[in-house]
């Protein structure tokens, strides 16, 4: 016998009925509308060229491209970025690392390496911090900046000229490589948060906001026993800066092309520093630059690294 539902039944039924269509409509809009993993913007400096990490994880660089440091163009899944003299590095989502550059002494041959968590890059020399807190290293190492192999518990990694300075768990630092002018006489170091290298000068940056600094001084680039307030520093070619609670910055050191010139800058969340230049990302995703621009590597008034 064919039963035929009731008035109140049907009006139940086609209820019910909408209801699992507008809860499934919910459901696909909610998964088309999910936003797009993010990153975290950074910024890097090299010799002669500068290197942007994107919010959706892709890269810019502009600059001196003579061997290629520039060509990230097809980058993905990208949470770090690193330059060095004449070459770059992205550390990838899943601890790979990617390079492109001069790979004059093997200093871009990171193809192999995994579990990495932070990329440093010399003068001719990369490093990598992993996740177990070890290093690893390839380039140069005339100096000895590679002989990393015995490194434990570092949280973060800092490579300069020709030497490699790595901060220890414990606050304590640890360096290797060229000490011509002292720049690895970082052993009675504590209580430090950060560590940037620079051309012949090595800097740390303490948990209450002061700096110190060690190494060539010929331009006053150690000259940061006044500073305070600092959340972040960076080592240039013979200058550092440092990037200040407030969001201005200070810089010291070889100013020959107005890489020091940082005095006006406000709304800064990131610096670095390279060999002639210095930058500054802001909190809005824009970059600003001061110093050497012989290449282009000031050229970023188009970037915004906040897509």
């Amino acid at each position: 016998m064919k039963i035929i539902p009731s008035s109140r039944g049907r009006h139940y039924l086609a209820r019910v009925g909408i209801i699992l269509i507008t809860v499934a409509l919910i459901a696909w809009m909610v998964d088309s509308v999910q936003p797009e993993a993010e990153y975290t913007p950074i910024i890097a400096a090299g010799q002669y060229h500068t290197v942007g990490l994107k919010s959706d994880g892709t890269v810019v660089a502009v600059g001196d491209n003579n061997y290629g440091q520039c060509n990230v163009g097809g980058w993905t899944g990208i949470t770090q970025v690193t330059a060095g003299s004449y070459h770059t590095l992205g550390l990838k989502e899943d601890g790979t690392v990617v390079a492109v550059g001069d790979n004059e002494v093997g200093q871009c041959d990171i193809g192999g390496w995994t579990g990495v968590i932070q990329v440093a890059a010399g003068q001719c020399h990369t490093v990598g911090l992993k996740s177990d807190g070890t290093v690893v290293a390839v380039g140069d190492n005339t100096e000895g900046q590679c002989n990393i192999g015995n490194w434990t518990n570092i949280t973060q990694a800092a490579a300069g000229f020709g030497h490699t300075v790595g901060l220890k768990s414990d606050g304590a630092v640890v360096a290797v490589g060229q000490n011509t002018y002292g720049e690895c006489n970082v052993g009675g170091w504590t209580n430090i948060t950060q560590v940037a290298a620079g051309f012949g000068h090595t800097v740390g940056l303490e948990n209450d906001g002061t700096v110190v600094a060690v190494g060539w001084n010929g331009y006053g680039q150690c000259a940061v026993g006044g500073w305070t307030n600092i959340t972040q520093v960076a080592a240039g070619g013979w200058h550092a800066v440092g990037l200040k609670s407030d969001g201005t910055v200070v810089a010291v050191g070889n100013n020959e092309v107005g890489q020091c010139a940082t005095g006006g800058w406000t709304g800064v969340i990131q610096v670095t520093a390279g060999r002639w230049h210095t930058v500054g990302l802001k909190s809005d995703g824009t970059v600003v630059a001061v110093g050497c621009n012989d290449y282009g590597q000031r050229n970023l008034s188009d970037w915004d690294l906040i897509e």
